[in-house]
């Protein structure tokens, strides 16, 4: 058996990718997020026989070099996960091995949002979990049947998760690793797919969490984790619970969360105190209010008042930002990047609006005819414009964004979030040392 994940942050714009070498925060985060290894895949290794063997490759593009490495190991199944930016780059790769006469299995999102295009490119795809139907899968391909499309009944169960195989990805140095402590989200917004394609919310218990831990800390000399979480404090279960484990576990983490903890002292003292350094919160749009946010909807002076005091307790803040929703103009750009000179966030995080597959977002803008039919998946990166907005050319939201993008990652500003950054973890109870680790430097 063979994993491969095509992983990375892609920039695709040539002007950007030359912005991007000149402005190091941008870089780094690319750098980051290519090192965080694909849990889905690791997750599915962890169900497989003890008889099985295993592989596990991680690549940006594929090289036919790669295929040959593979096809020497003569797999009876090559399983492959991407994200819509580079799910084009992955039906190639599965191409190459089907013309080899090796069979190939997609997954993820996208192949969930859009199955019957995966099955034009892979001999099987698996729709939402894939744990449910992982052992058919496994099945299907000792025997040489592994065709079509595999779709549960429903939704995986998170009490009866297994560990996921942490020693594959370990075998190469990377500054973090993730453990996912929910799936899904409570909330429904409209940009959001993850929310939709993969069941409802269901929260990890807390044991199972510390088993991960346990067994990522027994592999990993001091790891750094992220939670692959869409909204980690979210939910109902006993939030305590689960940060007492996370204390015990003695791991600088970040996670997402959305600004609602900054009022709740009780738990922003946990929190601290568990070794969360940092926390990636959606501030998203300053003109649009997307539909779906519930109660996570406020005003901005509340939502930077709450992220204010979370920075109080040590804890650096990410804020991230879209930028080209309903009535984005050239002088809101003006203005959201004059907040952002402004702002005391420790970092910040401004992508362009992207209708990925499956959100309603994308089923709004197709009905009223405004995705550009004429950029693929492989525009969908978060930095590429793929609609048209409604108050701007496509041209004049390009060219605000790559502008923003010069100001607010230029080296003075990335120098200045730094400053900030080591105010913040100077507060933190974690040791400097800890917290040092965390950061190529934790953005």
């Amino acid at each position: 058996m063979t994993l491969v994940s095509f992983v990375g942050l892609r920039v695709r714009a040539e002007e950007l990718l030359a912005l991007g070498l000149r402005l190091p925060g941008l870089e780094k985060r690319r750098k980051a997020v290519a090192e965080l290894p694909a849990l889905g895949l690791l997750t599915l290794a962890g169900l497989m026989p003890s008889d099985w063997s295993c592989s596990y490759y991680e690549v940006d593009k594929w090289e036919q070099s790669l295929v040959d490495q593979i096809a020497e190991q003569q797999p009876c199944l090559v399983a492959v996960s991407a994200l819509t930016a580079s799910v084009n780059e992955a039906y190639g790769f599965c191409g190459a091995l089907r013309r080899r006469g090796i069979p190939t299995v997609i997954g993820g999102l996208h192949a969930t949002a859009c199955p019957s295009e995966a099955a034009l490119h892979s001999d099987a795809v698996v729709v939402g979990d894939g744990e449910p139907v992982w052992t058919q899968v496994l099945h299907d391909a000792q025997f040489g049947r592994a065709l079509g499309i595999y779709r549960s009944d429903r939704p995986f169960d998170l009490n009866k998760s297994i560990t996921p195989r942490f020693d594959l990805a370990a075998v190469r140095p990377r500054s973090r690793f993730t453990v996912q402590t929910q799936r899904g989200c409570p909330f429904s917004c409209e940009f959001c797919a993850a929310s939709r394609l993969l069941g409802g919310f269901r929260e990890k218990p807390a044991h199972l969490v510390e088993k991960e831990l346990a067994t990522l800390s027994a592999i990993v000399p001091r790891p750094v984790v992220e939670l692959a979480d869409d909204n980690t404090f979210a939910g109902t279960r006993d939030q305590s619970a689960l940060l007492e484990v996370l204390a015990a576990a003695k791991i600088p983490y970040f996670t997402e969360t959305d600004w609602r903890i900054g009022e709740r002292l009780d738990l922003l003292r946990e929190l601290a105190a568990s070794g969360c350094v940092q926390v990636l919160v959606g501030i998203e749009s300053l003109v649009h209010i997307y539909r779906g946010f519930g109660k996570k909807q406020a005003d901005l002076a509340r939502i930077m008042a709450a992220l204010d005091t979370v920075q109080d307790h040590g804890i650096a803040v990410i804020g991230c930002f879209v930028l080209g929703a309903d009535g984005e103009t050239t002088a809101s750009i003006a203005g959201l990047t004059q907040f952002l000179l402004d702002c005391q966030l420790a970092d910040v995080q401004v992508t362009l609006q992207t209708p990925f597959p499956g959100s309603p977002l994308r089923e709004r803008l197709a009905k009223a005819g405004r995705l550009l039919v004429d950029r693929p998946w492989d525009h969908y990166t978060l930095f590429d414009v793929t609609f048209r907005p409604d108050s701007m050319t496509v041209t004049e939201l390009e060219r605000g964004y790559r502008e923003l993008a010069a100001v607010v990652y230029s080296a003075v500003e990335n120098k200045r979030r730094s400053k900030i950054r080591r105010t913040v973890w100077a507060r933190s109870p974690i040791t400097s040392k800890a917290l040092a680790s965390t950061h190529g430097e934790a953005t």
